[in-house]
């Protein structure tokens, strides 16, 4: 950011995802397809970079193959200008042991901070689909003088578990407590049945951050957490600001997609999200141009619809080839339905093939999965369940090459 603050984007992306499992049996979670062509990880870095901050490091350690390959081959930043995107594995720095935390995570990649010795670091997760102008943030952080800022949202009080609780003080600004996944949280004045949860994105004044890790580091009880140790330590201190997400504007939104921000760490909230993509008047419209989503397009040939194939209601990526019916689902590129194959609210990753007249229901299929002719998937669900990971919600979903019986 020429001429204005220097900050350094920190992105976590070191989780197992154990949650979105058969997905993440082969790769971190941020690595996950999603929308067709997109990884999980590329929201956030699309958000960084269209909010001019140019110089980001991705942690990575589960399964990071996948997720370094990526980022490594997409995100591409002009050098000239002193500009990347970094993949950062795991390096033992502080000694033989791995990230024991997100905080830990940081900690041990210090010396990142120091080469660069930003004036504000932007934490921010790595796998929430949403669009996010951190430039605002940053200007209210910076105007408040908070040691840190948490980008909060609002959600039913009935979801509190699933999230970290911030509860603000009277000023509406300043965090006077952080919850982890509490079971009863206070309500929101004015608004009983809502509480702000925390979206993981954080900025910090680097003291205050530095400062935070090197005093959690010296605690041996401390789960070394961002959520669940630095932000209770920093309220505690009367440091923590609350960055309200639904003030939050970036160019092309519209009204309906205004304030969207889904955590896609579970098969349904994955699956839903999907669904959210593909209405005429989609939930989470991917088709903004004023604030595109970055990902690396590949070398592939238009999508084909032949032989009477037909799609509504959904995404087709390239390579695609379509011989058969396919209705609200989200194809990525290289998929083939082959004739008389029915595809029907699922999503299909790479080089998924549905052979001639199977059936193909309510499902998330990883890559190259194969549905032989006749077979069906969404049909029989006492069948399903003994075969293949069922959801809560009764998503099928195939782990990436899984035979179909």
């Amino acid at each position: 950011m020429r001429g204005g603050p220097s900050v350094l984007g920190i992105v976590l992306a070191g989780g197992e995802g154990k949650r979105l499992m058969p997905l993440t049996a082969d790769r971190a979670k941020p690595a996950v397809t999603f929308g067709g062509t997109y990884r999980l990880v590329d929201f956030v870095l699309s958000n960084l970079v269209n909010g001019d901050i140019l110089r980001i490091c991705v942690l990575t350690q589960y399964k990071s193959h996948s997720l370094d390959r990526h980022v490594t081959t997409t995100w591409r930043m002009s050098s000239l200008l002193g500009n990347y995107v970094t993949p950062v594995p795991a390096q033992q720095r502080l000694g033989p042991r791995w990230y024991s935390g997100s905080a830990d995570a940081i900690l041990q990649s210090l010396n990142l901070v120091h080469d660069e010795q930003p004036d504000y670091i932007a934490v921010f997760g790595a796998d929430h689909v949403y669009r996010m102008d951190p430039r605002q943030m940053l200007a209210q952080h910076i105007e408040s003088g908070a040691g840190v800022t948490v980008a909060g949202i609002r959600v039913p009080r009935a979801e509190a578990s699933s999230f970290g609780i911030i509860t603000p003080a009277r000023d509406g600004t300043r965090v006077d407590a952080f919850l982890e996944k509490p079971t009863d949280p206070p309500p929101l004045p004015g608004t009983p049945n809502e509480v702000f949860a925390s979206m993981g994105n954080y900025l910090f004044t680097t003291k205050t951050l530095i400062d935070a890790l090197q005093t959690d580091a010296e605690d041996d009880e401390s789960a070394h957490d961002m959520g669940g140790s630095i932000l209770p330590m920093l309220t505690e201190r009367g440091v923590a600001q609350l960055y309200d997400f639904d003030g939050n504007h970036v160019p092309g939104e519209s009204e309906r997609d205004h304030g969207y921000w889904r955590d896609v760490g579970t098969l349904d909230a994955y699956y839903d999200a999907h669904m959210d993509l593909i209405s005429d008047h989609p939930v989470f419209n991917l088709d903004n141009r004023r604030w595109p989503i970055y990902t690396h397009p590949g070398q592939l040939p238009p999508a084909r619809f032949c032989a009477g194939g037909i799609a509504s209601d959904s995404i087709v990526s390239p390579g695609c080839v379509i011989r058969g019916q396919v209705t609200r689902s989200v194809l990525s590129p290289g998929v083939t339905i082959e004739d008389g194959a029915v595809v029907q609210g699922s999503v299909l990753h790479d080089n998924v093939r549905v052979g001639r007249g199977a059936v193909v229901r309510g499902a998330v299929l990883d890559k190259n999965v194969e549905v032989p002719s006749g077979a069906t998937i969404g049909v029989n669900p006492g069948r399903d369940a003994e075969l293949y990971t069922v959801s809560r919600a009764g998503v099928i979903a195939l782990g990436k090459g899984q035979a179909v019986r």
